[in-house]
């Protein structure tokens, strides 16, 4: 079997932990990579949202698969748009890693008056600007490692926490922040593994290494940003937990998160639910009919294009 993967250290590290579980579930004997060069991996000086936010580090891997130069790709979860292509399914998510953006260099208690802050995201951006509307933003792009040597340039910077793990990144100050303080990103810290959609014999291997608790939350997310229209490059987040319900049946439960760019307004939804789809597009249409949402995207979207 052939994997199809990005380049960086932690698309490797990814792809070699898919591999280990696929291996191990005795359905395949070896993995190998084709490492791909994608939009968002070549063009480092543009902001991600201006590139057209989801799909910028995944089209290229997704490309490989379909033209059979890999069987597989994997993806960061959080990188693919909320529809799979044609010709593609969605075949494994393995359990999920920690979905907490963190807060590296600085916890957020400590951060001085005006400090500066650096993440390439409009999502983290305007949750931080929220809390502390006191901050300076500047852009921060590449690989973990380029993003961490530019680190002693600001005050912090803002990472997955997931990213720290896996890697088992040195770093004397790392503060996680509680979905309630910033709500990750759809299907952070989640991985996904995609085949062709006709390829039984693989679709068959990858089930094997599907987390059923996992693939329900991650639905209910990729659900939610589904209803807002698929749009990464907006200022939107959701987080969804799996609880366990009076009967012993499994609830989700989503909080939703939809901001302006600057941070000054943030709408928040929350709803529990046994359908991963109802619950997570029920939670962008209250923020998108009920809640003012709609005319927050809209001037969102015009601020950001003008």
């Amino acid at each position: 079997m052939l994997a199809a993967t990005r380049r960086s250290p932690l698309a490797l590290w990814q792809t070699r932990h898919v591999a280990s579980l696929l291996v191990g579930s005795g359905l395949v004997e070896s993995v190998g990579e084709l490492a791909v060069s994608t939009a968002g991996d070549r063009r480092t000086d543009t902001p991600i949202h201006a590139m057209g936010g989801k799909g910028v580090f995944s089209k290229e891997v997704q490309q490989a698969v379909l033209d059979g130069r890999a069987d597989i790709a994997v993806h960061s979860a959080k990188d693919l748009t909320s529809s799979t292509p044609d010709g593609l399914v969605l075949a494994a998510v393995p359990p999920r890693g920690d979905a907490r953006d963190a807060l590296v260099g600085s916890s957020l208690q400590d951060l001085r008056e005006g400090a500066r802050v650096a993440t390439g995201s409009v999502r983290r951006r305007a949750q931080l600007a929220w809390h502390r509307p006191d901050l300076e933003f500047s852009g921060l792009r590449g690989n973990i490692a380029t993003r961490l040597r530019k680190a002693e340039q600001f005050d912090a910077i803002v990472m997955a926490m997931a990213a720290v793990q896996r890697l088992e990144l040195d770093i004397d100050v790392v503060e996680p922040l509680d979905p309630e303080v910033m709500v990750p990103q759809v299907a952070q810290g989640a991985l996904a593994i995609e085949c062709r959609a006709d390829d039984e014999d693989t679709v068959a291997a990858l089930t094997a290494i599907e987390d059923p608790a996992t693939r329900l939350v991650v639905d209910a997310e990729r659900a939610f940003l589904a209803e807002l229209g698929g749009d990464c490059a907006l200022p939107v987040g959701a987080h969804a937990v799996l609880n366990e319900g009076v009967d012993g049946d499994r609830i989700i439960e989503l909080a939703g998160m939809l901001a302006s760019l600057d941070g000054q307004a943030l709408l928040r939804h929350q709803r529990r639910g046994s359908d991963p789809d109802e619950v997570g597009r029920g939670v962008a249409r209250h923020l998108l009919d009920d809640a003012g949402g709609r005319a927050l995207l809209a001037e969102t979207r015009s601020a950001d294009s003008g």
